[in-house]
């Protein structure tokens, strides 16, 4: 089935809640880039801010697709898309928590791409075997479950 906007969301949401903050805590802890900063739960925030945004694109485009659904390589792709775009933003106009000054690229495309792969991987992977129902229900978690046999 193909996933609605708002099971576009919740999936979004769930996986960087969960997913994306186990990825950054290493990031976070200091085993690999600047310790002891909460610059990359702000990047996870910011990633999930602007990535409902962009899902509502990504669901209109969507509609222009034969089987109205968002192949795996694409998906690839608009991650690539949204990191470029984030990056860009943070380097040149910066957000709330992210000053400018304190921005390093290199440490971002690091940080990005470690939780973009362990997003996508858990959205293609893991998502289908532990939760083989959720692409059912259009990647919704909250909402009326469907009842058997009606």
């Amino acid at each position: 089935m193909t996933p609605t906007l708002i099971g576009r969301w919740q999936t979004r949401i769930f996986l960087l809640a969960t997913v994306g903050v186990l990825a950054s805590l290493p990031f976070y802890f200091g085993i690999t880039g600047h310790g002891g900063s909460l610059t990359y739960f702000w990047v996870l925030f910011y990633v999930g801010l602007f990535g409902c945004v962009w899902d509502v694109v990504y669901n209109y485009l969507m509609g222009w697709m034969w089987d109205h659904d968002w192949p795996g390589i694409l998906q690839l792709l608009a991650g690539i898309w949204e990191g470029l775009f984030l990056g860009t933003v943070l380097k040149v106009v910066g957000l709330p928590y992210i000053p400018t000054q304190r921005f390093d690229v290199g440490d971002f495309i690091l940080h990005y791409s470690v939780v973009w792969v362990c997003l996508y991987l858990s959205a293609w992977v893991v998502m289908r075997i532990l939760f083989p129902r959720w692409r059912f229900r259009g990647g919704e978690w909250l909402g009326p479950w469907p009842r058997s046999g009606s």
